[in-house]
């Protein structure tokens, strides 16, 4: 008897002679861990990075210079002269030392200001994300509402409030302002809701533990990218604040840094006034420093508290 097998599987057909095989090239997989590159995005972060720096190198050129070098030599190139360590120095003893004065009281403004602004914002976010209780939502609505109108238009009538109760031309005219933080109280808010699982705040309560224990030895080392990033805003707004010191403070005595380099700036402008456009820039620069410390020393926790609630699990 004789069976006839056939195949499983059969193999494509033999192409016929003389005919070309064309064969596809397979596209490459696009890898989900590396991102595609775009010229046009290139093209407007370098755009972006050199509106940022451009000032900066500016000002960092700048502060090399003498004050007659500021008027004979380009903008983003040296002087012959490099006066840099003299005009720091002149910077720091000029008036009597008052720029330390101005620091000082730079240094009390964030410090006093910006730190009792995290700490409000902290304790205000944690109890809003974490407690149920009447006029929540409001609170919700005072706080957005809050975040959108800008520190300029209070500050008019914070000045004559301040002035009816005899607080003008002293440190808590800026100091008290300074405590109020809307959008530290969201960031925190929304932080809180994010990275401090309820079940554990329950587990501790379960343990023993009172609602002040929990919140400084379960919630408060979950926050602390969050604090980073609330202080760092804070302390940039003070420490950059202009004009609420300018029309609350008249004494120079408690001027900030912001508001002493504007009255150097502007004594060249007054009848006598001598110039001091060089002890300007290097004020300038001396200025930034600490914020930019401060930035590079905090980065990495800047960095997780801005993405915090980015990613759901």
């Amino acid at each position: 008897m004789t069976s006839t097998v056939t195949p499983a599987s059969a193999g494509p057909a033999p192409s016929a002679p003389g005919s070309a095989v064309r064969l596809r090239t397979p596209r490459r997989p696009h890898s989900p861990g590396r991102p595609r590159r775009s010229v046009l995005l290139t093209v407007l972060t370098g755009l972006v990075l050199l509106y940022s720096l451009v000032p900066l190198v500016w000002l960092l050129i700048s502060a090399t210079k003498t004050q007659e070098g500021l008027s004979r030599s380009f903008g983003l190139w040296f002087d012959g002269d490099f006066a840099l360590w003299e005009n720091i120095a002149e910077t720091f003893t000029y008036d009597d030392g008052v720029f330390t004065r101005w620091l000082l009281n730079t240094l009390l403004y964030v410090v006093v200001g910006a730190g009792g602004a995290t700490f409000l914002a902290v304790l205000g976010g944690y109890a809003l994300a974490k407690f149920d209780f009447p006029g929540r939502r409001a609170v919700f609505a005072v706080v957005i509402g809050a975040v959108a109108v800008p520190g300029t238009a209070l500050a008019v009538p914070t000045f004559l409030m301040f002035s009816n109760m005899g607080l003008t031309d002293t440190p808590w005219a800026v100091i008290i302002p300074s405590l109020i933080s809307p959008f530290g109280l969201y960031l925190m808010w929304v932080f809180a809701s994010e990275s401090i699982p309820t079940e554990l705040m329950e587990a501790a309560r379960i343990d023993g533990a009172g609602e002040v224990r929990t919140f400084f030895t379960v919630a408060l080392p979950l926050l602390a990218p969050g604090i980073v990033t609330v202080s760092l805003f804070t302390m940039v707004a003070t420490w950059n604040n202009f004009f609420l010191p300018l029309i609350m403070i008249k004494d120079p005595d408690w001027y900030p840094l912001t508001l002493g380099l504007h009255s150097w700036n502007a004594q060249a402008a007054t009848a006598g006034g001598q110039p001091v456009f060089h002890l300007v820039v290097t004020g300038s620069l001396v200025t930034i420093v600490p914020l930019i410390a401060a930035f590079l020393m905090l980065q990495k926790y800047w960095q997780s508290g801005l993405a915090a609630g980015s990613v759901k699990e």
